[in-house]
């Protein structure tokens, strides 16, 4: 990104909120030349000469939400969303990086895409724009793709995204070669013949709407044998997108042996369950489609007990002529960068999840997980912060929503949390106040 503002800026009268220093309480934070300064706890008594103060009102301050899986159409398919507008969202939305899947056309397989994806992003000026490599060459599954010299290029990690390596021998390559330099391979875990064509998760409510369904299990089938794999190759590995109590369980099982797994799920599979598909409405079409009630319960559950190590918006967009076609034949995906953070409050408000365990995943945990230098409340730190009223009644308007695609599922919904400030680098790059 250009350079950070040089002006020095203190936020206090906040109630402070830092998952990774394990606070959560009154305090300020004191900003210069794009890095937080001094981190106060407890009621700020003096403030220096010439700076920019702004009063939190007793509002939450948290460090900018990382958000690891978001799709965009840029390159190949500007029309679904550019690099700008996925960044306008997410600065809407109180997230300070973003994490760019590869499946883009041409896809992100090599150095000079991963390059390409980091400068647009850097030149926009607005959120940090980063990169996911692509673990085979053009998603094909088969061929490994220059993973070496795309993490020399600053690729975060290394993912065929929705697609599924079904080669394990491929797949193992992958493992093998990226464990050599402590690389994370991420991968979707669905059996792919089981889930061959389904829109729907098996059970009585798909069959009554006569919807292909994959059964639950394919995802704990694919699971087992990713995580064997992790086993024999010793690789870095996050489960991405786990969507049922049974890939809970295969997780904390290959934790306990002592595997370097992570887990992350779609903020769509915490407020969401398999009856939201109603009568056929598309905007709830997903992938992985939506589960039983349980395994929405048993996420929540992780979440509190911290099996859960990320949160993405599985941001995907998808425009209207995507969408409004039958069921099975709409576009898989919901946008969700705007609405990222008021629909997590909702495990706050209606779960009873204290507000410092459902921002861990948003925050510590993805920064954790990519090495990076962010999602912290602590002096010397990047100055990417969120001011929040968590209370604040907010109405979903997917109309008025700054992605290029308007497909929410949350469109209509009224949620309780609104971003007031977002600051990346220290410069201000949304104020709702």
């Amino acid at each position: 990104m250009s350079g950070p503002s040089s002006k020095a800026l203190a936020i206090i009268n906040a109630r402070l909120v830092d998952p990774a220093g394990d606070y959560d309480g009154p305090g300020a934070v004191l900003i210069q030349d794009g890095r937080i300064v001094e981190v106060i706890h407890g009621a700020a008594t003096r403030t220096p000469d010439g700076v920019e103060i702004i009063d939190a009102g007793g509002m939450v301050l948290a460090p900018g939400l990382i958000d690891i899986r978001v799709k965009t159409g840029e390159p190949g398919a500007e029309p679904k969303e550019t690099l700008k507008s996925a960044s306008l969202s997410a600065a809407a939305g109180g997230v300070t990086t973003i994490v760019i899947q590869p499946d883009t056309d041409p896809a992100v397989d090599d150095p000079a895409m991963v390059d390409f994806i980091q400068r647009r992003g850097a030149a926009l000026n607005l959120v940090n724009v980063r990169a996911a490599g692509a673990a085979t060459r053009g998603l094909d599954g088969e061929r490994m793709a220059e993973i070496g010299l795309m993490a020399e290029a600053g690729a975060l990690y290394f993912t065929d995204g929705d697609r599924v390596i079904a080669n394990s021998r491929t797949l193992q390559r992958v493992m093998s070669y990226a464990s050599a330099f402590n690389a994370l391979i991420a991968h979707r875990p669905a059996d792919p013949w089981l889930s061959e064509g389904a829109c729907a998760t098996s059970g009585e409510l798909a069959t009554r709407l006569g919807l292909s369904g994959a059964p639950a299990i394919a995802e704990r089938i694919q699971l087992e044998r990713d995580l064997a794999l992790v086993e024999q190759t010793g690789a870095r590995f996050l489960a991405d997108q786990i969507s049922t109590e049974a890939a809970l369980d295969c997780l904390a099982r290959a934790r306990a042996r002592g595997l370097e797994v992570a887990a992350s799920v779609s903020i769509n599979h915490l407020c969401f369950n398999e009856v939201d598909i109603g009568d056929y409405r598309t905007f709830y079409r997903l992938d992985p489609p939506l589960r039983a009630e349980s395994d929405r319960q048993a996420m929540i559950e992780a979440v509190r007990e911290g099996l859960i190590d990320v949160i993405t918006s599985a941001h995907t967009p998808a425009p209207a002529e995507d969408k409004r076609r039958p069921f099975s034949e709409a576009a898989p995906g919901a946008v969700g960068l705007e609405t990222l953070l008021p629909a997590v409050l909702s495990l706050h408000h209606e779960a009873g999840l204290d507000l410092i365990d459902i921002l861990r995943p948003l925050t510590s945990g993805p920064a954790t997980l990519l090495g990076l230098e962010a999602g912290e409340l602590q002096a010397d730190a990047p100055a990417d912060l969120v001011l929040f009223d968590p209370n604040a009644p907010v109405v979903i308007n997917a109309d008025k929503l700054r992605s290029k695609s308007k497909n929410s599922p949350f469109d209509g919904r009224v949620l309780q949390g609104k971003v007031l400030l977002t600051v990346v680098g220290g410069r201000i790059v949304h104020d709702a106040r």
